[in-house]
């Protein structure tokens, strides 16, 4: 029996090791939202995936869905967020966002847009930015694109605008409150 070939890009957003060399994954992916994918003997030092599966890297994975659940087959790296971070803030950003969306974000459902989004903000982070501002706005569009936070105009621009030039002082604090809100009606 012949295995369909799911090539599609995803975030690395943990892993888990099993038995003596293999490894788990969890891959925020675009075309199959978060998923869990195993590899083997992935921990040996002969092992072609070992550098392209490391937190924080955004990749191309190839995939199969078999009995066990996914399998990844092949993988090429395009970056690595983490290391390509070179204030702390950002790497702390980062490391929060990943939290969140392992967090809030169940099953196996693409999220194309919310994954364009996330990805395209994260790899424009640099040193001159407010990571609390920008950790408020990225938590806020997350939450929202999932249907955890529903818009108000007090932070309308916060979700919209994708040069956050609409950022204030009091929309920080009215999207700030949103997103306690919502984490506390969900009990995540």
């Amino acid at each position: 029996m012949a295995y369909h070939l799911y090539n599609t890009e995803a975030l690395v957003c943990g892993s888990r090791d099993s038995n003596t060399s293999d490894r788990a994954y969890i891959l925020f992916t675009r075309e199959a939202g978060m998923i869990w994918a195993q590899t083997k003997s992935v921990r040996e030092e002969r092992s072609k995936h070992r550098y392209a599966l490391q937190d924080f890297s955004v990749i191309r994975v190839s995939l199969v869905y078999g009995k066990a659940g996914w399998r990844i087959v092949g993988t090429e790296p395009i970056a690595n967020l983490y290391y390509d971070a070179k204030e702390r803030s950002v790497r702390i950003l980062l490391r929060n966002i990943v939290r969140l969306l392992r967090r809030v974000i169940r099953g196996e459902e693409a999220t194309p847009d919310l994954y364009d989004d996330v990805l395209s903000m994260l790899s424009s982070l640099s040193e001159d930015i407010l990571a609390d501002e920008m950790e408020t706005i990225l938590t806020l569009r997350v939450l929202h694109a999932l249907g955890y936070i529903a818009p108000q105009k007090a932070y309308q621009k916060l979700l919209e605008d994708t040069a956050y030039e609409g950022r204030t002082v009091e929309s920080l604090r009215k999207g700030r409150q949103a997103i306690e809100g919502a984490l506390a009606a969900s009990h995540l």
